[in-house]
């Protein structure tokens, strides 16, 4: 489980780099920083899986497909699940809506504790439970305050537990899965790269670009990476609770890039930070247990 844990703070810790990094891409718009980041990922998560010797996964989903082609419409509904979400990733910090997206990151590991308990039937600590309460009490506030969510706040946090759920149910909840999800959105990518006209005119109007998109593609292959084996290795419940490791980073991202909490906002934010400390609680109280059974 210590793995897990290193290997989704890690991922946070990368997605949100890359939070801010779309910054340092302008000329280029949102959809273009996509298709860029999809199409220089892929042959890194590929060479990744085969230096790692990680290939198992993906000779193991094109044997299934063989033998259940149906199987493509499945991964094809994950591939666009996850796609939506990077598009989004990447377009709202350059648009003044990290804040929004940020805020669907919170949701997220609370609605994934819900599922955890109640559709896998995963027991709770503690302290989890107390990070949950202090969550829902943010939300509750932003709820009373705003009286609704925004719609990149909504399509984060009901997207991605639909996405997660429906790699368990496939069985592709593995590397192998990530690189068929990355493979089937490569032709939206493409499009977005080669159907606008403007593209290589913003690389040669910044010929830095080109280094730029390469980094972003290391970056972007190796959170995946992370963030995948961390799910796999992690319960739902805390894999999700985990999660607000990222969006706490990408609020600092946010107001970094010049965005602004308003004074009636706090509110909301403040027991959700809380949550995350609780958590920490949490990740120390694993270290604490190894060291006692190996010492």
């Amino acid at each position: 489980m210590l793995k897990g844990i290193a290997l989704s703070i890690a991922s946070s810790c990368a997605f949100a780099s890359l939070y801010y990094y779309a910054t340092l891409l302008k000329p280029l718009n949102g959809e273009e920083i996509f298709g860029w980041r999809m199409l220089l990922t892929l042959p890194c998560v590929t060479l990744f899986l085969l230096l790692g010797r990680e290939w198992d996964p993906v000779k193991e989903i094109f044997a299934r497909l063989k033998q259940q082609p149906i199987l493509i419409f499945g991964l094809a509904a994950s591939s666009a699940l996850l796609g939506v979400q990077q598009w989004l990733f990447m377009w709202a910090p350059i648009n003044g809506r990290g804040l929004q997206v940020s805020l669907g990151y919170f949701l997220l590991p609370l609605v994934m504790l819900m599922i955890g308990m109640l559709v896998y039937r995963e027991r709770l600590s503690r302290l989890q439970k107390t990070a949950g309460i202090s969550a829902l009490l943010g939300v509750a506030h932003e709820l009373f305050q705003v009286g609704g969510f925004a719609w990149e706040t909504l399509l984060v946090a009901g997207g991605f537990p639909i996405y997660f759920m429906l790699r368990r149910k496939l069985n592709t909840a593995n590397l192998g899965g990530l690189w068929f999800d990355m493979l089937l959105v490569l032709p939206i990518a493409c499009w977005f790269v080669l159907g606008q006209q403007s593209t290589m005119a913003h690389f040669e109007q910044a010929p830095r670009l080109y280094i730029l998109v390469l980094i972003l593609a290391v970056i972007s292959a190796a959170a995946f990476m992370a963030y995948t084996t961390a799910g796999r290795l992690l319960p739902f419940s805390l894999f999700g609770l985990l999660g607000y490791v990222e969006p706490v980073l990408m609020v600092a991202v946010a107001l970094l890039i010049g965005e602004r909490i308003a004074p009636h906002e706090w509110a909301t934010y403040i027991p959700i930070w809380v949550a995350v400390g609780l958590l920490m609680v949490e990740g120390l109280n694993h270290l604490r247990g190894q060291s006692v059974r190996y010492s």
